[in-house]
């Protein structure tokens, strides 16, 4: 504890600070939301750190975990500072502060964030634009005014160059939240056009005439949030900071590894090793260490490809006869898997002491959702589709053990992809076994005997394995509405797992698999054929391009080798 008349410091080692959000200077009334209407007590370390930095103007980096709580971060010093104009700011005064996110759904989440904390604070006008809305609509309310605007880069760009009625003249604040996530989706030439048309792209004011109510004009302070650090992302901040100041970022892993930025554009960004750094950046993207919870236990399992469906359910029911309660986060790579899981695990009956907890305690999501958004009191992410980079692992992970709670994080791999373990490692990221043999040896084959199997036996061989994918392909195979979806998902599953891309392809290679294995995860006893067919004749057609670019075969007859096609024309 301070002592009176000493100013509070926060506790390097805790989730949470020593000191109240009224010592860094907030607002009493501001500080009464944030408690009412969120239920914050107490500012986190990095709220602690970053909030006062914020209120003094200076542009911020802040590099932390998720979970830490960093939207707070950057919207109380903007309601802290527009609260107190006066006279009062209005609708027609326009957009003053402008939060770019990368996903619809974190657009919604941080608009609602604002309405909590501006309840008490009406004057102050909170609004959205993003891809899939209506852009009449849109337009009508950029019209009428909005005091801070969350927006997506492709449909912010689009009100900022055809919108005439969008004032934002006034604006003083840029905030990048999810920076990476944002770069990494392809919006890298957008957000460089949207800092264009703003005006400079660091400590400029747009003095651009829209109409708008003129108020005092202040330097333009422009905030960036990121859980990991990359290229693109300090590039970024190279192009929209002004003499930033660093918070969350781990000195000892920076420290003699700093590298000069890049002037190439976000969307097409290499190195270049010619131009002074302003801002000191982690030598490279793809080693950049990554900030997690100090709670979260992270493990993996290895499960060969047929027995992922039964291994999945298997370890869901272990976790709920612990705690029937809980909630868990499962994520697929694609919509189509996330609707056949969801509809199995609400239909499909393991026991009647599980199946509550599994139709009413489980999220489904494909990786839309990984990145900022805020599920309460999630206890477990089962990563049952691998992630892409590494960048992506930590953002799933990150929906557990927020603001200092615990949190468990499981990745499914199978045998052929246990190299991205190396690839995690590389970032800082370690992951322990997860004991699947016991777990599946606590399962009764019958009711009344618990088995006994032995020590070296296969794990698609164990006989709880066994046992329940029987029962899986009949209930799938008996439903045809089942079946259809379980087929969707299958042909959805393959698509996705081409799509990995750069070092990941050596690591997460088609050709590898089994496809009627593949089928099997999906609870299908035939690989529907249709698919088999399409797979197995692009495989030829690559078989076919490889040999074409190897040089031109030998001719069978110089091999002394008769032309098959040749003796079957002169047989027809």
């Amino acid at each position: 504890m301070a002592k009176k008349g000493e100013e509070e410091k926060p506790k390097e080692d805790d989730v949470f600070a020593s000191c109240t959000f009224s010592s860094l200077g907030l607002q009493s009334t501001l500080c009464d939301e944030l408690k009412d209407k969120m239920g914050y007590e107490a500012p986190t370390v990095v709220q602690a750190k970053a909030i006062p930095l914020i209120l003094s103007g200076k542009h911020v980096l802040v590099n932390a975990a998720t979970g830490t709580g960093k939207t707070i971060v950057y919207l109380v010093p903007l309601i802290h500072h527009l609260q107190m104009y006066n006279p009062r700011i209005d609708r027609s005064h326009g957009t003053m502060a402008l939060v770019l996110v990368p996903t619809r759904e974190l657009c919604i989440q941080v608009y609602e964030i604002l309405q909590k904390l501006l309840h008490r604070f009406h004057w102050i006008v909170p609004g959205f634009v993003m891809g899939g809305e209506n852009r009449s609509k849109e337009k009508a309310r950029l019209r009428k005014g909005i005091s801070i605007l969350v927006a997506t880069p492709g449909r912010l760009l689009d009100h900022l160059k055809n919108t005439s009625s969008f004032v934002h003249s006034n604006l003083r604040w840029i905030i990048f939240d999810e920076a990476d996530r944002i770069l990494e989706l392809g919006f890298g030439k957008e957000i460089e056009d949207i800092l264009n048309v703003l005006g400079s792209k660091k400590n400029g004011l747009d003095d651009k005439a829209d109409g708008a109510s003129k108020l005092p004009k202040f330097p333009r302070q422009n905030l960036l949030l990121s859980a990991t650090l990359n290229e693109k992302v300090n590039h970024l901040a190279n192009i929209s900071l002004e003499n930033p100041v660093l918070v969350g970022l781990d000195e000892k892993k920076s420290s003699g590894e700093m590298q000069k930025p890049s002037h190439k554009h976000l969307g097409d960004l290499i190195s270049n090793d010619d131009v002074e750094s302003e801002v000191p950046t982690l030598k490279s993207g793809s080693d950049a260490g990554y900030n997690l919870p100090a709670q979260l236990v992270q493990t993996y399992v290895k499960v060969p490809c047929g027995s992922r469906l039964v291994v999945l359910l298997s370890i869901l029911k272990n976790l709920f006869q612990k705690e029937p309660s809980q909630k868990i986060v499962v994520f697929f790579s694609t919509c189509d898997a996330v609707d056949f899981h969801y509809s199995l695990l609400s239909e499909f009956q393991l026991s009647s002491d599980t199946e509550s907890g599994t139709q009413q305690k489980q999220k489904f999501f494909s990786d839309v959702a990984a990145r900022g958004l805020d599920f309460p009191k999630v206890r477990c992410i089962i990563q049952y589709d691998s992630p892409g980079d590494a960048s992506e692992y930590v953002h799933r992970v990150g929906r557990t053990a927020r603001l200092g709670e615990k949190g468990d994080a499981l990745l499914f791999l199978q045998p052929v992809e246990m190299d991205y373990l190396r690839d995690l490692e590389k970032h800082g990221v370690s992951l322990k076994e997860y004991p699947l043999l016991k777990v599946l040896d606590s399962f009764p084959i019958t009711a009344q005997k618990p088995q006994h199997v032995k020590k070296f036996v296969p794990l698609e061989l164990h006989p709880w394995v066994l046992i329940l994918q029987r029962a899986l392909e009949s209930f799938i195979g008996a439903e045809e509405k089942m079946k259809q979806m379980a087929k969707d998902a299958f042909c959805s599953w393959i698509r996705a797992y081409t799509a990995h891309r750069g070092d990941l392809k050596r690591i997460f290679m088609v050709k590898r698999l089994h496809l009627g294995h593949v089928a099997k995860s999906f609870g299908l006893k035939d690989q529907p054929s249709m698919v088999g067919r399409a797979f197995q004749v692009q495989a030829r057609k690559n078989k076919k391009d490889l040999k074409h670019h190897r040089g031109p075969m030998r001719k069978r007859k110089e091999s002394g080798k008769p032309d098959r096609n040749q003796s079957k024309r002169r047989k027809q």
